[in-house]
């Protein structure tokens, strides 16, 4: 009975351990970016960037009721931290490679820098837009559009639509996190 106690708790310890995924996942790591040295990160509600002009249809406003918030991460690339730039680089990857959750939309490269945009959700609903983009001279960075049943099709109609209010104090508050 004994022997058979020791082997059940055995397997026991043996199946939780195995289920214990050690996977670091994009929420963990804006959580861990925030606050680190030489990291610029920030969360904001999209509310307080967008003004929609008052002949937008209804659709336009709906759209823009689905978004919730954006969560930025980025490391400006300096002499002084290719170490660091490489290793973000590596975790960023890591966590949308093999991932089931984020859905690869599309790829890109632009002024040296490499740009892959992920969705989660389906294609009908979007629940999130991920921008993760490297470069060797700007360096590495990922922003997380958080949002409900987001249709894609009216996320591009809504944009043709919004202008970035440019003389919105939050606007001019959040543009300050990025100046050192």
């Amino acid at each position: 009975m004994k022997k058979l106690t020791t082997i059940l708790s055995l397997l026991f310890v043996l199946v939780l351990a195995s289920s214990c995924k050690n996977d670091k996942s994009l929420q963990s790591y804006l959580v861990d970016t925030s606050g680190k040295e030489d990291f610029y990160t920030g969360d904001l509600p999209v509310s307080s960037l967008l003004t929609v002009n008052s002949d937008v249809s209804d659709d336009v406003k709906e759209t823009m009721k689905s978004i919730k918030k954006i969560n930025v991460a980025f490391l400006p690339k300096t002499a002084d931290n290719s170490v660091a730039y490489e290793t973000e680089k590596g975790k960023l990857k890591k966590i949308f490679t093999n991932n089931e959750t984020y859905k690869n939309l599309m790829s890109m490269k632009a002024k040296g820098m490499n740009v892959k945009v992920y969705y989660s959700g389906d294609t009908n609903s979007i629940d999130e837009v991920i921008a993760f983009g490297y470069g060797k001279e700007a360096g590495v960075g990922v922003a997380r559009l958080l949002g409900e049943n987001m249709n894609p099709s009216k996320i591009i109609d809504m944009l043709n639509s919004v202008n970035v209010d440019g003389d919105s104090t939050s606007l001019k508050q959040f543009s300050k996190m990025f100046n050192k």
